[in-house]
């Protein structure tokens, strides 16, 4: 190699060399085209309601626009409640009828079980209105015991879990049904429900209920009720698709998860069957697991054969469950719209999506920090969709006695897409 040649490569090495020299800087990314995720999407989110009392589970909204909330119960005054401003609840319809006799459980052999009353709510885990504007009331009979200590669930004793339907009009309970111990068990937990009202879809003539019994320790399942008749019995008992994934570890706000309760040893999300929907013409019940990614579906005329009449009516719903994939990860409550839409809350995206049906795909509905575990989500007769925030991944029971929430919770709603309002098809 000549020596020019060296000069000329050394001279063309010179800059970097410079370069190497110079300190680095690094840009602070607020000021940046750098990529970041700002934790929205969708419509905007309204704040409606604040807890600064209980911490509630359900929600619904009449066509008045009356909120009423429902919170599952240890030492809470009330598990039924009107919204009555923007900052706090009362006891609805009145204290009394949230107040058991007796006290909320009791102990037969040593054995808790929780109250036998017919005519008080003892912890109410679920609210529905439908199209009449009738107000339904699910009451699991289970209320949360020792709270402070080791908290447990009694057994729940017949005429304690029952369903309940208030007229708006005076505030005054119309029928409660209660439920025979083969098909509501002892340790049983009712989660959710839906209606259809349809004269056809009964001998009866009055309507059913398809009734979500979610147990962590029990058998998972439907429990179906007549509306006209009061009878009611169970399909897809512990079928694979309404029980829980074993061992799984969500996240929440980007922390994996494991279940902490004083007394055991460290655990997992036990529920399995959680939220349910049914389709705008009621002919498809879509459902899943709490601890699940994947949606499923049934024709619902395979649920409403009371297997007691029909020896392979159970066998036919087990066969025809259908497996429509994956939906972005785990998904809590359900609701439904008048355009078919199916959305499902999901805590571990901080997020609401939608099942589409035409598409057979799951899509992002709203996204947003302050959905810390959206429980219950309502959808109203003025076209938004409204929803409860509160934070239970946080609640003491799961995190060694500590109560990591941080109040006020939230009753969030947004804006329904394409004009969509409260379907009034079932009815």
């Amino acid at each position: 190699m000549s020596t020019k040649t060296i000069i000329t490569v050394l001279l063309g090495l010179f800059p970097l060399l410079i370069r190497s020299q110079t300190p680095l800087t690094f840009q602070d990314a607020t000021a940046s085209n750098v990529r970041a995720d700002n934790g929205t999407n969708g419509p905007p989110v309204e704040e409606v309601h604040y807890y600064y009392d209980q911490w509630p589970i359900g929600l619904a909204v009449s066509k008045q626009g009356r909120i009423f909330a429902c919170y599952t119960r240890g030492n809470y005054t009330f598990t039924l409640g009107e919204v009555s401003n923007q900052t706090a609840e009362v006891p609805y319809p009145n204290l009394e009828i949230n107040t058991p006799p007796g006290g909320l459980s009791t102990e037969t052999n040593n054995i808790a079980f929780g109250s036998r009353s017919q005519d008080s709510f003892i912890s109410v885990q679920a609210l529905f209105i439908t199209p009449d504007d009738t107000l339904w009331v699910l009451d699991t009979g289970r209320p949360t015991i020792n709270e402070t200590t080791a908290p447990t669930m009694p057994y729940a004793a017949p005429g304690g879990p029952k369903l309940c339907s208030i007229n708006l009009t005076n505030d005054s309970v119309t029928r409660t049904y209660t439920f025979p111990p083969d098909v509501h068990f002892p340790d049983s937990y009712m989660n959710d429900l839906r209606f259809d009202l349809r004269s056809n879809v009964t001998e009866s003539g009055q309507g059913i209920a398809y009734i979500v019994d979610s147990s962590n320790e029990g058998r998972n399942g439907f429990i179906i009720l007549d509306l006209g008749s009061g009878k009611s019995w169970r399909q897809l008992n512990q079928h694979p698709s309404t029980l829980r994934t074993f061992e799984d570890v969500p996240s929440y706000q980007g922390i994996p998860f494991y279940q902490r309760t004083m007394g055991q040893p460290l655990g997992n999300l036990q529920e399995g069957l959680d939220g349910a929907e049914l389709s705008l013409d009621g002919s498809i019940l879509y459902y899943s697991p709490l601890t699940s990614d994947y949606l499923y579906s049934i024709e619902t005329r395979y649920l409403r054969v009371n297997p007691a009449t029909d020896a392979l009516a159970a066998q036919r719903a087990n066969n025809n469950v259908k497996n429509l994939g994956q939906r972005g990860g785990n998904a809590n409550g359900f609701a439904g719209d008048s355009n078919g839409a199916v959305y499902m809350l999901m805590p571990e995206q901080n997020a609401i999506n939608v099942y589409n049906s035409t598409t057979l795909q799951t899509e992002l509905f709203v996204r947003d920090p302050r959905i810390i575990w959206p429980d219950s989500a309502n959808v109203g007769f003025d076209g938004y969709i409204y929803f409860n925030i509160n934070q239970l991944p946080y609640q003491p029971t799961w995190n060694n006695g500590t109560d990591l929430r941080q109040h006020p919770g939230l009753i969030l709603r947004a804006k329904l897409p394409n004009n969509g309002t409260k379907s009034t098809f079932l009815i």
